[in-house]
C-alpha cells in the first residue's frame, strides 16, 4: 500500500491549475447544508451578458442552489461545460465536516486559525467567473494553454468555471482583506487516470504586510524589488508559515525549497516534504507580483501566496487510491470517515475492470484532452484510465494515427461486456465530431 499511495501521489502532483498544486479550505459562518450558496444575480447565464460586476461575489442579490446544472449549460456556441460536468457542481465536499476533503481543510484552518494573524475564510464563492478574475487579474497570457477549450470549461466568451481558487484572490484584494484563506472546487479538462478528476479542490491562502513594513521598498519593481530586503523577509515568513502548516499536518518532517514560475508571485517557490522515504511535492508559494497588486488597487502594499491541493494530500494521508472515490455516494466509503480523524481508508471491494482499444487516424489540431472529455460523456466515472498504446505515421500519406487502451471499471459493481460493448460503439461513432477516423 505505501508504494502504491506514493505513486498516486506523485502522478497526481501535475494535475494542476495556476500554482503547480490545486488547494481547498472551510468556512467560518452559517450555511446551508445542501449546497445553496450564495450566487450573483446573473445565474451565469451568459445570454444577459453579465457584467463583471454582476460577476462579483462582493455584490450578492439573492441566494441560489450552485449544485443547479441549468446555470453552467447553455446554448451559446462556445458553452462546452457537459452534463456530466455540471452535475458536479455545488456538492460542497469541502464543507463536509466527516468527508476526507473536508477533514483535510479542517485541519488546516485549525492550523492558520493558531497564528496571530486573523485570517477571514471564503468557502462558498459563485464557481462562475470572468476571464479577467481567472486569467487577466494573474497576468496569465492570452495565448497560456490553460485558457483553451481544450483545458478549460467555458460557460460563454467571458464566463467560464474556475480553474483555480486564485481567480478570486484580486476580488478580495480589492474588497480591503488582508489575510484570508479561499477554498472551493474548480474544474479542469485533464487526463484520465486514478489520480487525475476533471473537478478537484483548492486553498488558497494570502497575507498582506503592514505598509510601514515594506514602505521603504514600495517604489521598487522587477528585480530590484525581488533583491530587496523587503522581498527577502516576506520569503522568509512565508516559508516559516508553511513549513508549520506541513508539520501540522504530517508531523515533524524534513522539507525542501525550490525556485519555479508563477505569473502572479516573484519570487516563487516549491515546497517537498519527505514522506515515507521518498520526496513529495505538496504545494506552489511566493511572494505576490507587484502587477497583481498593482491591478487590484493595492499598489502599495506587498505580500505572499499560496496554493494546494486537497485530494493531493488526502489521497497520501487517507491512503485513497482512486481519486473517484471522493465523489461517491456509496455508503461503504462514506461511514470510514469521521470529523477530525484521519484513518486509514479500507478498500470494500475491487471489481474487475474490462478493456477495450481504438485506434483512429487523428486530424493536425487534435488534442487528447478533447478526447477524454468525449470519453467521460459516454461514460462517465466508469472510465478508470486511457492509455495510448500505439502511434505511427504513415510515411506515404503522412497521416497520423493514434491507438488507445481504455479501461473501464466501476466502483460499485461488476461490468458486463454487452453494457461496454454498447459504450464502446457510442464513443466510435461521436469521435466523427472530433474528426477522428476510427479504424
Amino acid at each position: 500500500m505505501k508504494v502504491l499511495t506514493l505513486a498516486i501521489f506523485a502522478v497526481l502532483l501535475d494535475s494542476a491549475s495556476a500554482w503547480s498544486p490545486p488547494s481547498a479550505f472551510g468556512t467560518n459562518k452559517a450555511r446551508p447544508a445542501t449546497g445553496a450558496f450564495r450566487t450573483t444575480t446573473s445565474g451565469g447565464r451568459c445570454s444577459s451578458k453579465p457584467s463583471l460586476s454582476e460577476m462579483n461575489m462582493a455584490s450578492v442579490a439573492e441566494e441560489v442552489d450552485y449544485a443547479n446544472a441549468d446555470r453552467y449549460l447553455s446554448e451559446h456556441p462556445n458553452n462546452n461545460v457537459p452534463p456530466h460536468i455540471a452535475s458536479l457542481v455545488g456538492r460542497g465536499l469541502h464543507t463536509k465536516p466527516d468527508h476526507p476533503i473536508g477533514i483535510i481543510r479542517a485541519k488546516i484552518q485549525e492550523y492558520f486559525a493558531s497564528l496571530p494573524e486573523e485570517y477571514k475564510v471564503f468557502d462558498a464563492e459563485d464557481p462562475i467567473v470572468t476571464t479577467k478574475q481567472c486569467f487577466d487579474d494573474l497576468r496569465i497570457d492570452p495565448d497560456h494553454p490553460g485558457r483553451s477549450p481544450s483545458d478549460t470549461y467555458y460557460i460563454c466568451d467571458e464566463t467560464l468555471l474556475r480553474t483555480h481558487t486564485s481567480a478570486h484572490q484580486s476580488m478580495h484584494l480589492r474588497d480591503g482583506y488582508e489575510c484570508f484563506l479561499c477554498a472551493g472546487d474548480v474544474y479542469r479538462r485533464d487526463e484520465i487516470d486514478s489520480s487525475h478528476y476533471p473537478a478537484f479542490h483548492q486553498l488558497e491562502g494570502v497575507k498582506l504586510f503592514e505598509q510601514t513594513e515594506v514602505d521603504s521598498a514600495s517604489h521598487l519593481k522587477g528585480e530590484e524589488w525581488v533583491k530587496s530586503p523587503e522581498c527577502q523577509a516576506i520569503a522568509a515568513d512565508l516559508k516559516n508559515v508553511l513549513e508549520g502548516l506541513m508539520d501540522h499536518l504530517f508531523g515533524e518532517t524534513e522539507k525542501k525549497w525550490s525556485e519555479d514560475y508563477f505569473p502572479f508571485t516573484e519570487p516563487s517557490y516549491e515546497l517537498e516534504i519527505k514522506y515515507q522515504g521518498e520526496w513529495l511535492e505538496v504545494l506552489g508559494c511566493g511572494v505576490i507580483h507587484e502587477e497583481v497588486l498593482d491591478m487590484a488597487g493595492r499598489p502599495e502594499r506587498r505580500g505572499w501566496a499560496f496554493g494546494l491541493g486537497l485530494e493531493r494530500l488526502a489521497m497520501i494521508l487517507f491512503e485513497i487510491p482512486d481519486i473517484r472515490l471522493f465523489w461517491t455516494d456509496d455508503e461503504r466509503f462514506q461511514s470510514q470517515f469521521k470529523e477530525g480523524q484521519i484513518t486509514k481508508f479500507e478498500p470494500y471491494s475491487k471489481f474487475p475492470p474490462v478493456f477495450k482499444d481504438i485506434a483512429f487516424w487523428v486530424p493536425e489540431n487534435f488534442v487528447e484532452n478533447d478526447f477524454f472529455e468525449l470519453a467521460r460523456g459516454v461514460a462517465g466515472d466508469l472510465v478508470e484510465k486511457i492509455d495510448m498504446i500505439d502511434e505511427f505515421t504513415n510515411p506515404k500519406t503522412n497521416r497520423s494515427s493514434k491507438c488507445y487502451r481504455i479501461t473501464y471499471r466501476s466502483m460499485d459493481r461488476s461490468l458486463t461486456n454487452d453494457e461496454i460493448d454498447a459504450l464502446q460503439d457510442s464513443l466510435r461513432e461521436k469521435s466523427a465530431e472530433l474528426e477522428l477516423e476510427v479504424r
